[in-house]
């Protein structure tokens, strides 16, 4: 009895959902439904003490856990089964400091929500397009977007993180990580990715006044890749740092190509800028136009609305542009995708100054600093019966390109990677482990690919 009594020691706090309850199906779910896992329970934590709570009850019963911030892990490490989920969302404030030019933001915003609420002071935080991602796990994983080539990445101007990790045997507590003190965490929360040292509660960013920006979109046919594509790899990393731009090629049997890109300066400046872009090929669809930020953040998010609901995605880094058998690799590929929703996107990085290889590769967790570009290989679907062929293709497709690309990007987490440190981390692995060791020592979150604390990984 008296074993009983001390494991009911701490008790969960906030909103608590067990299976059978009503809302539990949608509290499970993941943004990517090719998984499916069933939680012994999950909390949704609406303050700090919450979160410290459910770490130490799954401490005292040995439950595995999983930190969650927007549900975006593609591959579900913010997931389990019969464990605890401790979920951020509900802690969502967001406060503006103009004067310091600072934005104090809770781990549990979803993209959308901080960017309204930095635009009520028009200002700005170099972020992503997904309206739904979680900030925490952007953040924690580097955080790339259309302001990166100018402001840098997200976790470029992430100046402190308040977040709970695991103390003694079975505890738990919130340390302040910034300059000055536990630097090293501050580090590691700069692109070592999410969930592996402890749960984030609160951030505090640097940001930058915004008020209109410019925006693009060229459309051409798939007929036009081999003008096309060689003409954007040169031309996006030597623009101004003040454009950043995307190319996505869609499958053959949707038959497109899209270049999309937000420039710092206005509509005229943006038209001769694409020029190169303009020249390339034959546009059949061309816009142009200036319009307030937050409407170009609605712009960029509306290509991740209605998309199927599951996919497997894998990230490479460009540090040239693809040679023409490398293209050509794409036209094979995309000619013969799983099925129509099958895609390859760029988005520019470095070059002509960019606010992300300005910074040295070892002076936050995110290495691939010198990196041109950045790739995304994706496909989707509905249909399981779909699923097999789609994983190969991409596994396939990664494979065929390897010669030209380099690593992947920790939020573009792929299971198939063997050398998964490399890929996410390359030179910043052993200090990665480093500050496991000290935040983490019993390895309490740990997930497939989080940091291991000793010389073997984490299972």
């Amino acid at each position: 009895m008296a074993q009983k009594r001390k494991k009911a020691g701490t008790r969960l706090t906030g909103r608590i959902v067990l299976p059978g309850d009503r809302s539990y199906n949608a509290a499970r779910m993941e943004f990517n439904r090719r998984f499916s896992k069933f939680p012994r329970v999950i909390v949704f934590c609406r303050r700090t003490q919450d979160v410290i709570n459910a770490v130490k009850w799954a401490r005292e019963r040995g439950v595995r856990l999983r930190a969650r911030s927007g549900r975006h892990s593609y591959e579900a490490f913010s997931a389990v089964n019969g464990g605890i989920i401790i979920d951020v969302s509900e802690m969502n404030k967001v406060k503006v400091d103009r004067k310091k030019m600072v934005a104090h933001v809770q781990s549990g915003n979803p993209l959308a929500r901080v960017y309204r609420k930095l635009w009520n002071e028009r200002v700005a935080l170099p972020a992503g397009t997904a309206p739904d991602v979680g900030v925490a796990g952007l953040t924690t994983g580097g955080g790339i977007g259309l302001l990166s080539r100018k402001y840098g990445l997200t976790c470029d101007n992430l100046k402190q993180v308040k977040m709970v990790v695991a103390s003694g045997r079975r505890g738990a507590k919130t340390i302040v990580a910034n300059k000055k003190k536990h630097s090293n965490l501050l580090w590691a929360s700069q692109g070592g990715g999410g969930g592996n040292f402890g749960i984030a509660t609160d951030f505090t960013f640097r940001v930058h006044p915004i008020q209109d920006v410019s925006i693009y979109s060229i459309t051409w046919k798939w007929s036009d890749l081999e003008k096309v594509f060689p003409t954007w790899q040169r031309w996006a990393p030597s623009v101004t740092n003040r454009l950043t731009s995307t190319i996505e090629v869609a499958a053959k049997q949707v038959g497109t190509i899209v270049s999309t890109g937000q420039l710092l300066g206005g509509a005229k400046e943006l038209r001769r800028l694409i020029r190169p872009l303009l020249q390339a090929g034959t546009p059949v669809k061309v816009m142009v136009r200036t319009v307030p930020f937050i409407e170009a953040t609605r712009f960029f998010a509306a290509a991740d609305l209605n998309l199927e609901p599951k996919f497997k995605i894998t990230g490479a880094f460009g540090f040239k542009p693809l040679p023409r058998q490398g293209v050509r690799i794409i036209r094979k590929f995309l000619s013969k995708a799983p099925n129509r929703h099958s895609t390859v996107w760029s988005q520019s990085l470095g070059g002509a100054g960019s606010a992300v290889s300005r910074i040295s590769p070892i002076a936050t967790a995110y290495p691939h600093r010198k990196a041109e570009t950045i790739y995304e290989l994706s496909a989707r679907w509905r249909n399981d019966s779909e699923q097999q062929r789609s994983i190969q293709w991409v596994k396939r497709f990664r494979r065929a390109l390897r010669p030209f690309v380099v690593g992947d990007y920790v939020n573009f987490p792929d299971l198939q990677i063997k050398n998964w440190p490399e890929a996410y981390y390359g030179v910043n692995f052993a200090r990665l482990k480093q500050v496991k060791r000290k935040y983490d020592p019993h390895n309490v979150f740990r997930f497939a690919q989080s940091i291991p604390v000793g010389k073997k990984r984490a299972k």
